[in-house]
């Protein structure tokens, strides 16, 4: 990957100085190629210099992040005098006990591209508007139209808000007035659009790859705490909504509301592999959306 020059000179003019980033910033996205088989284990990683000008950073802040991907037991062989190598367990390290909580922007994607590599895919999803998911499957797909993917069969099922309910977040800090509820219908056309956008995405599949898809999405009659992710029946990973106050303008009016930043969530990863703990979370887990998909929650129209 090339790196523009910060300074380069645009119609006589220096561009401005673009913030540079941390050490763990780089961390994340070298730890986010590892997750999703960019860098696979027993690889060699590129030099320090190469990651130095790849992220436009000093060699120190690449230092850094090797040795946070080296203390995860994700690298190998870190030196000054070569290139450090993915470690051979890196797949199973990187989501076991010891991996730290990220971001759902930075730990959904990767997790998601590693379940699209079995022949059957089965994701199950608990959230608020699918946001982060739609966001998410954008990197199987590029690996799926890449040719580095091509699962059989694809079967997703979301549970979302029905939207007759009144929702214990989003909502106006000054509280509901009547049937005319601005709040909600932000938050009702943002959760149709993205449902709409990550069913059309997957169902393209079926023409342009020939690939078995059903996306079903299901209206439960509570607003959910936390959104959860469960992958293939062997992973789970939830985070909690953190509600906070802002303000967004929508349809030429200025929204104060309370709020929840589901991407900015840290998700906790659980995995069968990593122990009677991990694996008696994933089942409950699985058992509990089951027991919602079949029993209080409705069918569910996006629009």
């Amino acid at each position: 990957m090339a790196v523009e020059p910060e300074h380069a000179s645009v119609n006589g003019r220096k561009k401005p100085q673009r913030p540079q980033r941390t050490h763990r910033e780089v961390a994340d996205e070298l730890r986010a190629r590892i997750r999703s088989g960019v860098l696979r284990p027993g690889q060699r990683m590129p030099t320090q210099a190469q990651l130095a000008a790849e992220f436009g950073v000093e060699r120190q802040a690449v230092r850094g992040a090797l040795r946070i991907l080296q203390s995860e037991h994700l690298l190998t062989n870190i030196s000054k005098g070569a290139p450090a190598t993915v470690a051979e367990r890196a797949d199973r390290a990187a989501a076991g006990p010891a991996a730290p909580p990220q971001p759902t922007t930075v730990a959904l994607a990767p997790r998601i591209a590693s379940a699209f590599e079995a022949e059957h895919v089965h994701i199950d999803a608990v959230c608020l508007t699918a946001v982060s998911l739609t966001l998410a499957m954008g990197e199987p797909l590029r690996q799926i139209y890449a040719g580095r993917l091509k699962p059989a069969k694809v079967d997703v099922r979301v549970l979302l808000p029905s939207r007759s309910i009144d929702l214990a977040f989003p909502v106006p800090v000054g509280g509901r007035q009547g049937h005319d509820d601005p709040v909600h219908e932000r938050w009702l056309a943002q959760r149709n659009a993205q449902g709409q956008v990550l069913r059309h995405n997957l169902l393209a599949l079926r023409a342009t790859h020939g690939i078995d898809v059903r996306v079903t999405f299901r209206a439960l009659p509570f607003t959910p705490p936390v959104k959860l992710y469960l992958l293939n029946g062997k992973e789970a990973l939830i985070g909690y909504y953190m509600l906070t106050r802002r303000e967004e303008e929508w349809e030429s009016q200025t929204l104060e509301m309370y709020d929840a930043l589901g991407s900015a969530s840290l998700l906790f990863s659980f995995a069968k592999r990593a122990g009677r703990r991990d694996q008696a979370f994933v089942e409950e887990s699985q058992k509990w959306f089951d027991a919602l998909w079949e029993t209080i929650t409705t069918d569910l129209t996006l629009s």
